[in-house]
């Protein structure tokens, strides 16, 4: 078993503010090396139209360009630098997992990835011009999974890479909805019109019950709302989007059977998280060298703005009170530690007293 932690960051202020928080934190941190050398590969790999980002960025979250300039000061990095490697603007992502269940006024979320990829951020952020909205950061400005001020829940799931298109990656799209939409149905309107890279689904939930499977891609968007759809993986189901889903499908169709089994007993908030977080139900995975290993689990309580939360296997769960912090409320927890069962390291952990 290999031990990690999480950071617990809290920040409030102006977007730019957020963004020099941000790179000053990061600076400061393990991860920061890694990305360094990630930055040459970066340079080579593609190429971007700035002004198209910004067009898109400011369509969408204008906020968040101000925080790439904050980031960017901290960070001594070029704005376009920044822009490049940190906008989602055109940029690959590696194959994952990910599991969600959305019923019962609660959003349960397996996070799976490779930990060398982890930046091991739990963000609990609150801009002046935008949602406050607490989750785990991914691509620096983006978001793994969240929940917003208003009960809003998004979490995603890799499909594809195949035919990828012009446009933003999923940790930047998540960030686009927990930033400016207050329900279900006002970031279903948003992912029809923001241009997706790759083949996800994102799976929304608000504080109404209302839930949503978006099925989208760079040739189009797909919604799914029927009664059944509480839960997800990583393929396509509509028909019309039948064709962009992977050849081997088997492992994501079992996990998502083994969410509808465990549903039906899966109570509250706090049974959801113990019935993903522990191995022996079949949700959580330790495949972490083949990048689909779960590394934290999330269950966003829309009603009771509150966050059950996790690091590894069977874990014992960190209870966070949203609600509060909103309120001006200290949250004095800084670190999250869980184990995983794995060799592989994480890039943001030296070691761990």
């Amino acid at each position: 078993m290999q031990r990690f932690h999480i950071d617990v960051i809290k920040g409030k202020g102006s977007y730019y503010q957020l963004g020099q928080q941000a790179g000053a934190l990061f600076r400061d941190s393990p991860l920061y090396d890694t990305h360094l050398k990630r930055r040459e590969k970066s340079k080579k790999a593609y190429r971007m139209d700035v002004k198209k980002a910004e067009s898109h960025i400011k369509c969408f979250a204008p906020g968040l360009w101000d925080e790439l300039h904050g980031l960017s000061e901290n960070l001594n990095w070029g704005f376009e630098e920044v822009v490049h490697e940190y906008s989602g603007w055109q940029q690959d992502w590696i194959k994952s997992g990910c599991s969600v269940l959305m019923k019962n006024g609660y959003f349960a979320r397996n996070y799976d990835y490779h930990p060398k990829t982890y930046e091991g951020r739990l963000m609990i952020w609150q801009p002046v011009n935008g949602y406050a909205s607490i989750g785990v950061a991914g691509r620096m400005i983006g978001r793994i999974d969240g929940m917003n001020e208003k009960g809003l829940c998004v979490g995603f799931h890799f499909v594809n890479r195949k035919n990828p298109g012009e446009g933003f990656t999923c940790s930047v799209i998540a960030r686009f909805l927990l930033d400016r939409c207050a329900t279900t149905a006002e970031a279903v309107e948003m992912l029809k019109e923001i241009p997706h890279r790759h083949a996800f689904n994102y799976t929304l939930y608000d504080v109404a019950g209302n839930r949503a499977v978006v099925e989208a891609s760079a040739l189009g968007v797909s919604v799914r709302e029927d009664a059944n759809d509480f839960a997800c993986t990583n393929h396509f189901e509509t028909p019309e989007k039948l064709r962009e889903n992977r050849y081997q499908l088997t492992e994501s169709k079992e996990r998502l059977q083994h969410i509808f089994e465990q549903s039906a007993s899966a109570g509250g908030p706090l049974e959801a998280f113990y019935r993903f977080n522990d191995p022996s139900f079949g949700i959580f995975k330790k495949n972490y060298g083949s990048w689909s290993g779960t590394i934290h689990t999330a269950v966003y309580d829309p009603v009771n703005m509150k966050v059950y939360f996790g690091a590894g296997e069977n874990a014992v769960p960190l209870e966070i009170n949203f609600k509060e912090w909103l309120a001006g409320e200290r949250y004095p927890v800084t670190k999250i530690f869980g184990e995983v069962d794995t060799k592989e390291r994480f890039s943001h952990v030296n070691s761990i007293s």
